[in-house]
């Protein structure tokens, strides 16, 4: 039995030969220790400095051990409060059959639609001190000013909540399709109501994907940068920190506030790697997954339908609230509770006004090329991993999914410092100010979704077909080409697709990094704003949802019964 497992073992790995496999070793590590490692340990070179640590950090009321603070509050109180959102609607949508539910379900993972910067314009339009919702209360209660508008650390929280919860509600909804029936009623049988059920039964089988969710929110929470930058007023964080050194020239500084931001995400994916690769401990199953309960009181419908408005209005506002937006007459909303003048000359300026389009243009292309890249890059980093037989291959899985745990604005100083002057890895050029740089980052910083999703599809594929194949006397580039790609293509496609549309609506690394030549969409959206073109940045923002969303739809479909392809559980 031993001889005929080792025997099929070496079988397995046919498809690469040895040269080849090291030839893909050499290469995978040459690009991450390159492109992700170097570019990360000149910074640490940099600001890792003692002498600047304590000085950015020498007293609890200085304004970098404010911005740690919070960094750390926000996030605590993020995994909070999407933890309770998510988790709840997930159970609420499993257990419970209720009018609207339909509608809820549909909208559930919205804000996965929702680019950061775009998230942050809707909340802004419609809560801000300008915001839709204050002035109309101002105006009905007729009050001399408005009577809330989000700001500051609260309203970074709401923004957290709304674009997070997700990640609770997708991880909480799968495991609860593994839940039995028989365990529930089990739990009935010896009195336990529905909230003592949920908390001794349900609640213990959620724990790990819980979990897994607060680790990842936490981490994500960390490194956000576009909430805090538009609602922050004059709080400050880590991320903000990192910008606002490097707006002012003081890069020594910027490093030290990133090497801090970077060990503490660096933990955090450590400890979501563990928690992935400690595995789940099966629960024994005597029956199905119990069907929804449906709600017949009177009470109960009513609260159901109050409950599941409320969140469908929660979710659903921001969005309508920027098309509707997207469609203002430049200048004809200012003081009025809505605006009072539409034009289709927003969508038409897109199409043709060249000066308009332009950064349409750069995001697709540089997009474009980041994609490219990555699948080139990522499906040989998974063929490796999955089935080279070579020293070294953890080290490239590790390094692979590094980028995850960088943020964005500390990915943007890493290529500031490394490429600010001509080195190899730049064919002997400067890239800082020049085109370049922008897709070099949004390559970077999507490594690990084309691996990451290449591997899992990797992981199911069947190496009898590739055994088969080679003693039939196909060549080993034939079998790859005609049998193993057909059958993972739907995984690469699924890190494509999220690669191209991660990068059309970057934000974090592009305020840094872009010159006027290769502006993105989203720095022209905040150009916009900063003009009061709120019709211009609204526009751009719809164009940007059909995109995310049209390729969001398509992954799901190509991703199906792939749980680590799925958006809510790939890095994004």
């Amino acid at each position: 039995m031993a001889a005929r497992s080792s025997a099929a073992s070496a079988r397995t790995t046919g498809i690469l030969s040895p040269w080849a496999t090291r030839l893909l070793a050499i290469f995978s590590l040459l690009v991450l220790l390159g492109y992700v490692v170097w570019p990360t340990f000149r910074v640490f070179a940099l600001g890792a400095d003692p002498a600047i640590l304590t000085d950015l950090f020498r007293s609890w009321t200085s304004a970098n051990a404010r911005a740690l603070y919070n960094s750390v509050w926000i996030s605590v109180w993020t995994v909070a409060g999407a933890g309770v959102l998510g988790t709840t609607m997930a159970w609420i949508l499993f257990r419970y059959d209720f009018p609207l539910k339909r509608i809820l379900v549909s909208l559930a993972a919205l804000p996965l639609a929702l680019p950061p910067l775009v998230g942050v314009l809707a909340f802004l339009f419609l809560y801000g001190e300008s915001g839709i919702l204050p002035r109309g209360l101002q105006v009905l209660l007729g009050l001399e000013s408005v009577p809330f508008a989000f700001s500051g650390l609260w309203a970074v929280w709401l923004v957290h909540v709304y674009s997070m919860y997700v990640f609770f509600y997708l991880f909480c909804a799968a495991s609860l399709r593994t839940v039995d029936q028989s365990l529930l009623e089990a739990a009935s049988d010896l009195g336990a109501g529905p909230i003592r059920s949920f908390l001794t039964v349900i609640l213990p089988h959620l724990r790990p994907s819980m979990v897994s969710a607060s680790l990842l929110v936490f981490m994500i929470s960390m490194a956000s940068f576009t909430a805090p930058l538009l609602f922050a007023g004059t709080e400050n964080f880590l991320t903000l920190q990192i910008y606002n050194y490097k707006m002012n020239g003081n890069l020594a500084y910027s490093a030290a506030v990133s090497v801090v931001l970077t060990v503490i995400c660096l933990l955090f994916l450590v400890l979501i790697e563990w928690d992935r690769r400690r595995g789940r401990v099966a629960t024994a199953s005597k029956g199905s997954a119990p069907a929804p309960s449906p709600v017949s009181s009177g009470p109960g419908r009513l609260l159901a339908w109050l409950g599941a408005g409320a969140i469908i209005v929660f979710l659903a506002l921001p969005v309508l609230t920027v098309i509707m937006i997207s469609f203002v007459e430049e200048g004809s909303w200012t003081y009025q509770v809505l605006p009072q003048a539409y034009t289709l000359d927003n969508y038409l300026d897109l199409l043709r006004q060249p000066d308009v389009a332009r950064p349409i243009l750069n995001s697709l292309q540089m997009a474009t090329i980041a994609s490219v890249a990555n699948v080139l890059f990522g499906v040989m980093a998974a063929l490796l991993i999955v089935k080279g037989q070579v020293k070294g291959r953890g080290l490239i899985r590790t390094l692979a999914v590094l980028p995850f745990a960088i943020p964005g604005t500390v990915i943007a100083i890493n290529l500031i410092v490394t490429f600010s002057e001509a080195t190899p890895l730049a064919g002997g050029t400067i890239l800082v100010g020049t085109f370049w740089l922008l897709p070099l980052a949004y390559f970077i910083r999507h490594i690990p979704l084309v691996v990451r999703s290449t591997v899992a599809a990797l992981d199911t594929y069947d190496d009898r077909l590739t055994d088969a194949s080679i003693d039939l006397g196909a060549s080993r580039w034939r079998t790859f080409r005609e049998v193993m790609l057909p059958s993972i293509l739907p995984g690469i496609l699924a890190g494509t697709l999220l690669t191209f549309v991660t990068a059309l609506g970057e934000f974090v690394s592009s305020i840094l990094l872009y010159v006027f030549d290769n502006r993105p969409i989203s720095v022209e959206i905040l150009s916009q704003l900063r003009i009061y073109d709120f019709g211009g940045a609204a526009a751009y923002s719809v164009f940007l949802m059909i995109l995310i969303g049209g390729a969001t739809w398509l992954t799901n479909r190509l991703s199906e019964d792939r749980p680590d392809t799925r958006p809510g559980s790939v890095p994004l």
